[in-house]
């Protein structure tokens, strides 16, 4: 795609939800149950606390729905949680943030196509053996499709996560009309405000801790801000509320139907499918409920290809991972960051063979450290603007970075040795953002041109020439040193006496105005003596300021395999002259025709 089609690749409104919010929709799939199973430690007793536990993981989202819309118009160029801690907290806040997201937008595509994958399997048996296959294979797929361009991805992802979203509600409505009728026995039901015993705060807030996987993801929109359509911060922001109406919508409506109809972790099937089973029975809508379940986990891991991306994109362009990740591919997407994310993803799904469960508190914890801080940093910027309105602005963030700030402290007390991880981690990237930053730096200061220290220019040009033989390839090379100076040496590494006195008689032959200089190799070392006359030739060339070149004679075959069959002993001299400091090394390719 040419550059100037950049603007048709933006996200309308209806394809921004389908594309940034899979992750956080999917997770209704999980948070309920997540909840669920630390109360069942306890007994189905407790099951009614899943009611209250949901209403405050529902204040805590509608917090970071206001904060994060507050961070789109006020951060409208994207970067989100990284930008907003950078700017109003220090760098190294935004570089735990940036860090913890991009390491969290890995973990969302491991651990949101395993789940996917493992839903398939529970369907098909048979497939288990598989699953590493299968989750690969998803995640080669979507990242081929986000290579393609956020629009066409977009348009594909719309059907899977509005069928997804439409069955979903069609489930809570149909369940809701049988628990006003009547029709679900009362039996069924947990006992609300039961006393429960060995209940206990520690238990409770675990519950809480776990049931806010849920709200991962809320966060990606903040950071894919320029991937929308002008005015991108007002459709941004729309977008996030109707993500954030739609995620509480669903997890209030699975939570409270589970606690209605009595369900509860089983080892072989779901909440949602209990609840589905419940609702309509083993019927088409049983399975298309399941069906759409199973594709929004798998494509909740393109919100990670989408918001990865464009934070790379603003890390390394202030310098703190490879500039690589600031290039357009060929369809306008940031290429490099979505292979790169594909790659870690199947690195991780192989290093724990499809089994990421226990790198789900990892991957929360990921989620809230930059909730945490991004809060944290717009409550910094109101207070110290003071510009019109900011005591509710200021108000509204400190709310979020305090409930996160809960949150993430509870993650480190009930989950430590599961999270410890993450304190070892983050200081280890955040030094090496800085050490590439430091290389940065550097390069921009070596590279920069100072008027009093201009380099002197040559007075003439010294060429080696490293031959093995006398060969059209030489000629050509020896053709296009004399046409630059006429100071050429060609240089033969001989093993033997005999091998030396032959090849300098026919040297002399064919090349008698070209100075050869033999050099006896005794260890039949090829480089060793040619590095040590270069280096010669170098201390000479600086007492007259000569450049010294090395001109190396190169043939190409002309298919792939045919290079194998040859020693292409210039590679390894390359190689070598590459790190010497004041010598310029060139190639002269001779192109073979078969």
């Amino acid at each position: 795609m040419k550059s100037d089609e950049l603007g048709e690749q933006k996200l309308s409104k209806l394809k921004g939800l389908a594309i940034l919010s899979s992750d956080a929709l999917s997770s209704v799939a999980y948070g309920t149950e997540q909840i669920l199973i630390v109360l069942a430690t306890i007994g189905v007793a407790s099951f009614w606390y899943s009611i209250p536990i949901a209403l405050c993981i529902l204040i805590l989202l509608f917090a970071l729905i206001l904060s994060y819309r507050q961070i789109i118009f006020a951060y409208p160029n994207g970067g989100g949680a990284y930008m907003v801690s950078k700017e109003n907290m220090g760098v190294n806040f935004g570089l735990v943030a940036g860090g913890s997201l991009l390491v969290d937008y890995i973990l969302t595509v491991a651990v949101s196509v395993s789940a996917g994958a493992d839903a398939l399997t529970s369907a098909f048996p048979g497939m288990h053996d598989y699953t590493v296959a299968i989750a690969v294979f998803f995640v080669v797929i979507i990242t081929i499709m986000n290579l393609r361009g956020l629009t066409e991805s977009a348009t594909i992802l719309m059907f899977p996560v509005y069928l997804f979203v439409i069955c979903f509600i069609i489930m809570l409505i149909v369940g809701l009309y049988r628990v006003v009728t009547g029709d679900i026995p009362y039996t069924l039901q947990t006992d609300f405000g039961a006393p429960v015993a060995g209940i206990s705060l520690f238990i409770l807030l675990k519950a809480f801790a776990s049931g806010t996987s849920a709200l991962t993801g809320v966060e990606a929109i903040s950071n894919a801000i320029p991937n929308f359509k002008d005015p991108a911060p007002k459709n941004a922001a729309k977008t996030l509320v109707i993500m954030g109406g739609m995620l509480a919508t669903l997890f209030v409506g699975i939570t409270f139907l589970s606690y209605y109809y009595g369900v509860g972790p089983k080892e072989k099937e779901t909440i949602v499918s209990q609840i589905a089973s419940i609702t309509f029975g083993r019927n088409i809508m049983y399975y298309l409920i399941q069906g759409t379940t199973t594709v929004i986990l798998i494509l909740a891991a393109n919100t990670g290809f989408s918001a990865f991306p464009q934070l790379a994109f603003n890390l390394a362009k202030d310098g703190f991972i490879p500039r690589k990740f600031t290039v357009r591919g060929d369809r306008l997407g940031y290429s490099n960051g979505i292979i790169v994310l594909g790659i870690a993803s199947i690195v991780l799904i192989y290093l724990f063979n499809g089994k990421t469960e226990q790198l789900i508190p990892l991957y929360a914890v990921g989620v809230f450290i930059p909730f945490t801080l991004s809060q944290t940093g717009m409550t910094i910027k109101w207070f110290k603007e003071k510009s019109n309105g900011w005591i509710p602005k200021m108000l509204t963030n400190l709310f979020g970075a305090i409930i996160s700030f809960i949150v993430l402290s509870i993650f480190f007390i009930t989950k430590f040795e599961k999270v410890w991880f993450v304190l070892v981690f983050l200081p280890v990237i955040v030094y090496f953002f800085h050490q590439i930053k430091k290389h940065y730096d550097s390069v921009a200061v070596q590279l920069r041109i100072n008027p009093e220290e201009r380099i002197s220019p040559y007075e003439g040009n010294v060429i080696v020439v490293p031959v093995a033989g006398i060969t059209k390839v030489v000629e050509k090379s020896v053709n296009y040193a004399k046409s630059i100076t006429d100071q050429v040496y060609a240089v033969y590494v001989a093993f033997d006496r005999e091998e030396e006195k032959r090849f300098e008689e026919k040297w002399k032959k064919y090349y008698p105005d070209v100075r050869l200089v033999t050099l006896q190799s005794k260890y039949r070392s090829l480089v060793t003596p040619l590095m040590k006359f270069i280096s010669t030739i170098e201390n000479k060339a600086e007492d007259t300021n000569y450049q010294v070149t090395v001109l190396i004679p190169q043939f190409v075959t002309k298919r792939t395999w045919h290079h194998f069959l040859h020693n292409q002993s210039s590679l390894l001299i390359r190689a070598y002259l590459i790190f010497k400091k004041d010598v310029i090394v060139t190639t002269v390719p001779y192109h073979f025709n078969e």
